[in-house]
């Protein structure tokens, strides 16, 4: 006999007083294997938006939506729907938010200031249930989803109060990026390096990261030396915001809960600064400016022009913001999960060398 016909089939109300032993009893038998957990107020958490392809691994997918287009690609979805999703290059970095989340939910239990996931793609709808299965699977809190149906997602993103917003697609970057939000194309590494399932790690570039790209200018228009002295005489006057400081300052926030209770050795957040500028010609400034923010960085590794892939392997971050491709390639290459910010003057060196090249090659 099951539970249910059990508790029916004497005919009474287990809601009545002489029942209410056997109801509590019940009820707690009743309850559902894992704890429900509400997600906090958008006002009050760190949001996160993530594309459907950097969480999870739908290459195949996205060759059929380029060869065969939408309807064959929605047919495809839907003929899968119980197949879940093998994990992204965004996966371990979302697991590592969920377990900060389970440490300030034991220090403070009421609070709402929270990591929050929201799923941002451009998939229809139909693709939902694959998508709903996919996270059930890998058992990840993600409760709510901006599925758009082949509109861009990026004028939700305010709306959603978005911290940081993570794509495969570099348009939608920097649709973000223009919107004022904090965001990166992440690159899938061929190997991705094992990282801590308990101490989420993030590591940044600093000019035209969590900087200005002013710094930059003076090195792009003049060269390595006029940046020394560039930044020499001007080592006491802060360097201006990059897109991604306001994120850097929500998890130094978080930080400090932590800190607060007496954990600052055992804090699951840890920052790292990983700039090619070398510590005695050029760093004062960025650390100054780091102080004067009120941002502490744990970690500041000044490599002189050295390549960054061999120390963020060593580091092992979650994810690794920086504005050039050449860095994001090198530290890919080495099996981290690398970002690019495509903001400030490298971007139009950039396109101005591919513009180049383009019209060399082009047939005259």
């Amino acid at each position: 006999m099951s539970l249910s016909n059990s508790l029916t089939a004497s005919g009474q109300d287990l809601t009545s007083s002489g029942n209410r032993v056997g109801w509590e009893e019940a009820s707690t038998v009743l309850k559902p294997s894992t704890p429900t957990r509400k997600s906090p107020k958008p006002e009050n958490a760190i949001t996160i938006g993530v594309s459907a392809r950097v969480l999870f691994n739908m290459e195949k997918e996205q060759h059929i939506y380029e060869q065969q287009g939408m309807e064959e690609y929605i047919k495809y979805q839907v003929e899968h729907e119980t197949q879940p999703f093998s994990p992204g290059p965004a996966f371990s970095f979302v697991k590592a938010l969920e377990a900060v989340n389970t440490r300030l939910r034991e220090l403070y239990p009421d609070s709402e200031e929270l990591f929050d996931v929201v799923l941002m793609t451009n998939n229809h709808a139909y693709v939902g249930l694959r998508l709903i299965n996919t996270i059930n699977h890998h058992e990840l809190f993600i409760e709510r989803f901006c599925m758009t149906g082949g509109n861009s997602p990026i004028g939700y993103l305010k709306a959603y109060h978005t911290n940081l917003y993570l794509s495969a697609d570099p348009v939608k970057v920097r649709e973000a990026l223009e919107e004022g939000i904090a965001a990166a194309t992440m690159f899938t590494p061929e190997k991705m390096t094992e990282v801590s399932e308990t101490q989420l790690r993030v590591a940044f570039d600093g000019d035209a990261v969590l900087f200005s790209d002013e710094s930059e200018r003076i090195y792009k228009a003049h060269g390595l030396d006029k940046f020394f002295e560039h930044e020499k005489a001007h080592e006491n006057k802060l360097l201006d915001h990059g897109p991604l400081k306001g994120f850097l300052e929500a998890l130094g926030k978080l930080q400090k809960k932590f800190y607060a209770k007496g954990q600052r050795m055992d804090c699951p957040i840890r920052t790292y600064l990983v700039t090619a500028r070398s510590a005695a010609s050029s760093g004062t400034r960025a650390l100054k400016t780091l102080r004067s923010w009120g941002l502490e960085i744990d970690e500041a590794l000044f490599l002189a022009g050295a390549p960054k892939g061999p120390m963020l392997e060593k580091i092992r971050p979650h994810i690794f913001f920086d504005d050039q491709l050449f860095h994001v390639e090198g530290a890919a290459e080495m099996g981290t999960v690398a970002c690019h910010v495509p903001y400030g003057i490298a971007q139009r060196v950039i396109k101005r060398e591919t513009h180049d090249k383009e019209t060399s090659s082009a047939p005259k």
